[in-house]
């Protein structure tokens, strides 16, 4: 059994077979999904796909990228989202300075925004980082973001910061990029961190892992990351499943 924390079914790539893609997911062994909206679009989308599915849940916020079109009416309708039962996260939120299109100065005022928004409803956080990885963890000590804690989506960063995140309450969520030949990072984290402190995602249809890459990702290749996980670590494939199911079960207060 398997537990995809990040998935984006929300996105028009899946607009023509959706129920497919999620019963190709559960013929798989997937059986839990956590949908990310993270936009005026994407959000009802996300709401919808998770009232409509059992053990499928969704997570609100507002992305970097588009920070500069946030708005505080649009914190407003994520604060009252988080109270709807099957709301189990705020984000993705963070950083990303690979696109230009929100000054970063703006992108770190909505990220504290988000966070304190966390906070306050006692909700944990899911982090997006693109090329601001100081950054973003300086923004997490100066917020206290270990009161709620949260998870690095897609994490890609050195062994290092991982400990860093983990020891202020943050999981590490590997997806398809632990597959790739050329990834050493997310390969050397795979083998130092401890599993209790990992997930598994896909960020669909993002980021296929190796052997589909650059084919549509969708939530069934999750057990693709979950094997190599198990190849690096040099254990079994049923021990990272029932784990990583766990720990997500646990970190997104689900009763299974």
């Amino acid at each position: 059994m398997l537990f995809d924390t990040h998935v984006h079914l929300n996105a028009d790539q899946f607009e023509d077979d959706l129920e497919e893609t999620i019963e190709r997911a559960r013929e798989e062994g997937v059986q839990y999904m956590t949908v990310v909206g993270f936009d005026r679009k994407t959000i009802p989308k996300a709401m919808e796909i998770a009232e409509n599915n059992e053990n499928i849940y969704a997570a609100v916020g507002w992305h970097p990228v588009d920070a500069i079109d946030m708005t505080e009416e649009d914190l407003a309708w994520i604060e009252e989202l988080s109270s709807h039962p099957k709301v189990v996260a705020i984000g993705e939120m963070g950083l990303d300075y690979h696109w230009d299109k929100s000054p970063a100065d703006v992108q770190k005022e909505v990220f504290r925004k988000q966070i304190a928004l966390a906070k306050k409803v006692k909700m944990p956080i899911i982090i997006h980082n693109r090329e601001a990885t100081e950054d973003i963890v300086e923004i997490l000590k100066e917020e206290n973001a270990s009161e709620v804690g949260g998870i690095m989506h897609c994490y890609s960063g050195p062994v290092e910061t991982a400990k860093e995140c983990i020891d202020m309450n943050f999981m590490i969520s590997l997806g398809g990029p632990v597959t790739f030949k050329n990834a050493k990072l997310p390969k050397e984290v795979a083998k130092a961190i401890d599993l209790k402190h990992m997930l598994v995602e896909t960020d669909c249809p993002f980021l296929a892992p190796h052997p589909n890459r650059g084919k549509r990702n969708e939530p069934a290749y999750v057990k693709l990351v979950a094997e190599q996980i198990a190849e690096l670590k040099g254990i079994s494939l049923q021990e990272v499943e029932e784990t990583t199911t766990k720990n997500a079960l646990e970190f997104f207060k689900i009763q299974s």
